[in-house]
């Protein structure tokens, strides 16, 4: 009997070129069309390997997600969700869209499942029940996505910036910003780590307070 052709291409390579293209022009470049000039395929044949761009971005945050640099835990749930949020934070950097792609994602393959796996045993040790640490991992993941989000953009502000707020402090009307700026809080560059730190240590802290 006779066999039809073997696929031109693979999903691998579908996702792989999707991934290179978003990298380098972000994700609202990526379409169908742009992949099939990549891999040289027919923009329709594409949909044999993934049925449409929601699915692909999907495989897409799960395929960088296998880069992830695992965490050893050392049983100090401080210790090892810093060392979590920061392998996060050099993926998204690594991949500059993948801060945009995550909210409401389908976040079933395997890559992510481990990653959420890692950010549970990092929490086993508090004792917290399964529904609140799913919770912190979530707020892990959107802190450190903000942040990068931010770091991409620069968030230090521009002279004109500077100039305005300058202006509109010197006018009186704001005086706990006035108080600030004379303290020497002009916004330089924000600090990952201690942010950080901050965050994980007031969800937990809060978390095992509530639960007690």
């Amino acid at each position: 009997m006779a066999r039809g052709r073997p696929p031109a291409h693979t999903r691998d390579q579908v996702v792989d070129a999707a991934i290179g293209i978003a990298d380098v022009e972000g994700l609202g470049a990526v379409t169908m069309r742009r992949i099939a000039q990549e891999i040289g395929a027919g923009a329709m044949s594409l949909y044999t390997y993934v049925p449409d761009k929601d699915r692909l971005v999907d495989l897409m945050v799960d395929r960088v997600g296998g880069t992830l640099h695992p965490v050893a835990m050392t049983g100090d749930w401080r210790t090892d969700l810093l060392a979590l949020a920061a392998s996060q934070r050099s993926l998204m950097l690594a991949h500059p869209w993948l801060p945009a792609a995550l909210p409401n994602r389908r976040l079933t393959g395997r890559n992510m499942l481990a990653y959420l796996e890692q950010g549970l045993a990092a929490l086993e040790p508090t004792g917290l029940g399964g529904p609140v640490k799913l919770e912190i991992v979530a707020l892990v993941t959107g802190l450190v996505a903000t942040f990068v989000t931010a770091e991409l953009a620069g968030s230090a502000p521009v002279p004109e910036q500077v100039a305005l707020i300058t202006e509109a402090v010197a006018t009186g009307d704001f005086p706990q910003l006035g108080s600030v700026l004379a303290e020497g809080g002009q916004g330089g560059e924000p600090d990952f780590d201690r942010l950080a730190a901050w965050t994980i240590t007031g969800l937990v802290t809060q978390a095992l307070a509530a639960n007690s």
